[in-house]
């Protein structure tokens, strides 16, 4: 089966990112979580960037506050799909900072980007790219937009 690498800069973006890992685990899809700063673990980045597809992960989630270089850096070097996570920090200036940098990629190499603070999504996208080719998955992602689906219309009756 296949493994979404979740990574952050430091230890304090987990709180957001652990959506990301709830909703994965949710699906049953196999994780492994690390924290890789770009500015103070650029050999560890190197590593992690370079070899993660060798260890079976078929996405990477990386969120980043602040200057956010994370996500990019790792789309530099990895030949995976990487889903950038723009998180609001202590350092950011209103997380605005965070998604600009996430968001505006060179051509060439690209990085998913999903909203402030946004890792339960990053979760469903990394599942629906893994689910393109795994019909367990995919199964899985069906039955949870249905699911979706079905709070909507029981709120909609309870307002009735």
């Amino acid at each position: 089966m296949s493994k979404v690498a979740v990574i952050m800069g430091s230890n304090s973006d987990m709180p957001v990112m652990q959506d990301a890992i709830d909703i994965l685990t949710e699906f049953k899809i196999d994780i492994e979580v690390d924290i890789v700063s770009a500015h103070r673990t650029p050999e560890k980045l190197f590593d992690f960037s370079k070899n993660a597809h060798k260890r079976g992960v078929s996405v990477i989630i990386a969120g980043a506050g602040g200057a956010a270089h994370l996500p990019g850096m790792v789309a530099s070097l990895s030949p995976l799909p990487i889903i950038g996570v723009p998180v609001k920090s202590s350092n950011s200036i209103d997380g605005w900072d965070s998604v600009l940098s996430i968001l505006q990629m060179p051509g060439g190499v690209p990085v998913a980007t999903v909203a402030l603070n946004g890792a339960k999504n990053a979760g469903i996208l990394a599942a629906q790219i893994i689910g393109a080719s795994n019909p367990e998955v995919l199964n899985k992602i069906i039955a949870y937009k249905q699911g979706l689906k079905q709070k909507v219309e029981q709120a909609a009756k309870d307002i009735k």
